[in-house]
């Protein structure tokens, strides 16, 4: 099983060359909820611009990925222990596939140093 990260999952969506190949593998891909609320305050402040009409959550929704609910209170815990990053959507993913045992699948160059290889797909 694949988790997104935001990245990727934006990069699914628009049909970037560089995730052609996790889209193409036979596992199934997951999307986090922490994710949707990355994706809003992204479009909040600017940083990201969906097509015409688009929303947050119309690229959430996508059909290509499944949307996995983990427990909160396990999702939050297991953020705590990963001190290594101060972002909170950073931390709230990689714990969500840890929690799962699910690759993570990034381009974070500091997610990526610090998972193991069995734990990530570097994009």
């Amino acid at each position: 099983m694949i988790l997104l990260d935001t990245h990727a999952l934006i990069w699914l969506h628009e049909g970037k060359r560089r995730v052609q190949a996790l889209a193409r593998r036979p596992q199934r891909i997951y999307a986090s909820p922490v994710t949707l609320l990355e994706l809003g305050l992204l479009v909040e402040v600017g940083k990201l611009r969906l097509r015409r009409g688009a929303s947050a959550s119309d690229v959430f929704s996508d059909d290509r990925w499944l949307i996995d609910e983990p427990p909160a209170a396990a999702l939050f815990s297991r953020a705590l222990d990963l001190s290594w990053t101060r972002d909170p959507f950073d931390r709230l993913l990689v714990a969500h596939a840890l929690i799962r045992g699910w690759k993570l699948a990034t381009a974070d160059e500091l997610i990526l140093s610090h998972l193991s290889p069995g734990s990530a797909l570097e994009l």
